[in-house]
């Protein structure tokens, strides 16, 4: 019985190209090489002794940047392909990396980190494209996935290994480690996979002619996008008020809130590629598996209502990590799947720039609303909007069953 499970899990990694799986690796170093992020708002506040006002604008500059590199990069991958853009994003922000610790003045830094992610974050949609590119269609949310669990093991390594770093050689040594990661990563990557020759797409409905269908009078896809944003903002309360709220109201040490979140990324690891597979065998639709994930979000968050009883925490985390395997993988593949042939990159620019915009509006909208109102008006209004997410998600389906 165990080895029949266990050969069934192994084969939901089978099937997949070499250039998926080189993919797949280069992502793992590069992410694992991620420590910059996670201690830039320490390195800042201890190593430049910046206010908590400046420390905040500079976080902004690194958001703006992130949402417009998305948008360059998709923009990008359809004019001059997935593959270049790739190779100039990892490479040139490697550089930018090396180059931001000898950078200490409060303007030039939120300057420098604003172009640093513009760079850094032109590379996530020309993966995206990438993978559509390399990838079978009939694999590809797996495939999708597969690099997701990649970026969950990277960032679960970062972290551990930027800490040691600081420890042993301080601050500085986190922009080495990133920046040659983002070089090693590269360098293997124009090694082993070579570009892909640009096919020239043409349209379904009138062949002969070029596809002009733009993305921005896809309403479905602006709708879905909007839904996206919602996911993102629910699941970022895990790394911003969730944390907080574990010790003032439970007293959890931040070993505790670790454990819960390794927990998350533990299920993630075990559960997804075999959801993911069982949900692409029975065609079930990608827009109604979101749906199902915006809901499962808004009742993990409500859970947190219940205040009497610490282990409300375990369920609320099982709830919302199925609500990840859920809405993550199936928008991102719905995204790529929606998108006419040769706009990939710009429907991946915009899905990408959904979760940068998340990720600022989530900090800023639950911060305010415990500030002001407390912790369970935070519940209430993030639940609240997932239940909204969750319709509008169910409206894209009908919209896109057909």
């Amino acid at each position: 019985m165990k080895r029949n499970l266990l050969h069934k899990y192994v084969d939901q990694f089978r099937g997949f190209s070499r250039e998926i799986w080189i993919l797949t690796f280069i992502t793992f170093i590069n992410r694992a090489g991620t420590m910059v992020v996670p201690f830039l708002s320490k390195y800042m506040k201890e190593g430049l002794h910046f206010t908590y006002g400046q420390v905040g604008w500079v976080l902004f500059c690194f958001g703006l940047g992130s949402m417009a590199g998305s948008w360059l990069g998709g923009k990008f991958s359809d004019t001059i392909g997935f593959y270049k853009i790739m190779i100039f994003s990892l490479f040139t922000s490697g550089l930018l990396l090396l180059m931001l610790q000898f950078i200490t003045g409060f303007y030039p830094l939120c300057a420098a980190v604003f172009v640093t992610m513009v760079v850094a974050d032109m590379f996530r949609p020309a993966m995206f494209v990438s993978i559509g590119a390399y990838a079978k269609p009939e694999n590809r949310t797996r495939a999708l996935t597969l690099v997701r669990l990649a970026i969950n093991l990277g960032f679960a390594a970062g972290p551990a290994l930027g800490g040691l770093i600081i420890m042993s050689i301080g601050y500085r040594g986190l922009f080495w480690a990133d920046g040659a990661t983002c070089l090693a990563a590269i360098i293997v990557f124009w090694i082993m996979v070579k570009e892909k020759k640009k096919s020239v797409y043409k349209d379904t409905i009138e062949p002969g002619q070029m596809v002009t269908r733009s993305v921005f009078k896809d309403r479905p896809f602006w709708v879905f996008l909007t839904v996206c944003m919602i996911t993102g903002i629910l699941f970022f309360q895990l790394f911003t008020t969730i944390p907080l709220y574990h010790r003032i109201q439970f007293g959890l040490t931040e070993l505790q809130t670790g454990l819960l979140l390794t927990f998350n990324g533990l299920m993630v690891f075990f559960l997804e590629m075999p959801l993911v597979g069982y949900m692409e065998k029975h065609k079930v639709h990608k827009a109604y598996i979101v749906a199902w994930g915006c809901l499962l979000m808004s009742l993990s968050i409500f859970s947190l209502l219940i205040k009497s009883w610490a282990g409300i925490l375990i369920p609320m985390m099982v709830l919302m990590t199925f609500a990840e395997m859920f809405a993550f993988p199936f928008s991102n593949s719905f995204s790529l799947g929606r998108a006419p042939k040769g706009q990939e990159g710009r429907y991946m620019a915009l899905y990408t720039m959904s979760y940068s915009l998340a990720h600022i509006v989530g900090a800023k909208l639950g911060m305010f609303t415990v500030d002001t109102l407390g912790y369970d008006a935070n519940w209430i209004v993030m639940g609240t909007l997932g239940l909204v997410g969750f319709g509008l998600c169910l409206w894209v389906w009908k919209a896109t069953a057909s």
